[in-house]
């Protein structure tokens, strides 16, 4: 759907690595994170692009722009997955980002995204009309400290999905350790985990549900995941898995306990556009039963060793979708 070819893509080197895409009336929405220029998920850009069908796109602003700093020393150096919510209370729109500190990588830490933050900024404008910006910041809401779970890991907090049940707000929050070096691996193996928070309204105060903790949705590797209340009833979230050419899914019928996760094939041996699929972006619904799931992929093989020095030379991320159907079995 989009590549660095794109007309409106000027400036944005590497491409493009999550976010979520909503539909509000006949318009998608796009919010997405953007790799700008080296180092490589560090100098990176929060866009917001729209399409009236869901295929044809343009870009439309940038909400926020990061810094790049890659001394360690700027908590917002580099800037990732902006998860845009509604709130009927305020009547705003909420986003949610994640902020980081950047640094050459060691062999026991992967430092070019850690100690995340999670920001929250709010719409200008009231109503659905706010939902494109400006947002003005109102401050963290989640980060590593005294209260983070035993299980998470030196990246800090590295995403955020708030999402309604009932009168009681929820959050997915996700959280790594990753190890460099062989040796260090053996001792603290990598894995990318999830955990819940609850908040009495959409500002917070947010708690970690730490008994719950982490969710037991997958085992080692889990990433970015999206909820979705779904018209047929109960909560749908989809994430970064590690099974090739597919995305995770999982359901909840309460939106607190969850059931194991699944693999989806979005990509077949008829349509493979990506080397690694990545990130889905959310589900969208499209009427009935029916689903539409963007998610972001490379493009060609990845080289590790160019992209853990920072180097994103000959790396390319682009966006594609796929179309679903839910079904009770």
């Amino acid at each position: 759907m989009i590549t660095t070819q794109h007309q409106d893509a000027a400036g944005i080197k590497f491409g493009f690595e999550g976010g979520r895409v909503i539909r509000v009336n006949s318009t998608y929405h796009l919010f997405t994170s953007e790799m700008v220029s080296d180092p490589i998920w560090v100098k990176m850009k929060l866009g917001h692009w729209q399409s009236p069908d869901g295929i044809k796109w343009r870009r439309v602003s940038t909400l926020y722009e990061s810094s790049g700093e890659y001394l360690g020393k700027d908590p917002r150096a580099s800037l990732w997955s902006p998860e845009p919510v509604y709130d009927d209370e305020e009547q705003r729109w909420n986003l949610f980002y994640v902020a980081y500190r950047s640094a050459p990588n060691t062999a026991d830490d992967l430092r070019l995204n850690y100690h995340g933050q999670i920001w929250r900024a709010r719409s200008v404008t009231r109503g659905a009309a706010g939902l494109a910006g400006p947002y003005q910041d109102d401050g963290v809401v989640l980060h590593p400290g005294p209260d983070s779970d035993s299980w998470e890991g030196f990246q800090g907090t590295d995403s955020f999905c708030p999402y309604r049940v009932g009168k009681t707000w929820y959050a997915f929050y996700g959280s790594a350790t990753v190890p460099l070096s062989e040796s260090t691996r053996v001792k603290k193996p990598p894995y990318w985990r999830v955990g819940l928070a609850t908040a009495p309204s959409i500002g917070g105060p947010w708690k970690r549900l730490s008994s719950m903790n982490p969710v037991p949705i997958e085992k080692t590797f889990i990433e970015n995941p999206i909820v979705t209340e779904i018209a047929e009833g109960g909560f749908m979230c989809v994430y970064d898995s590690q099974e090739p050419n597919t995305v995770g899914y999982a359901f909840s019928a309460d939106g607190v306990h969850w059931q194991p996760g699944r693999s989806l094939p979005v990509q077949s041996q008829l349509g493979v556009w990506s080397w690694d699929v990545r990130t889905p972006l959310g589900l969208v619904p499209e009427g009935g039963n029916k689903y539409s799931i963007y998610y972001t992929g490379s493009e060609g093989v990845p080289d590790w060793n160019k992209l853990l020095a920072g180097s994103g030379e000959g790396y390319r991320s682009a966006i594609g979708r796929a179309m679903v159907r839910l079904e009770r079995r």
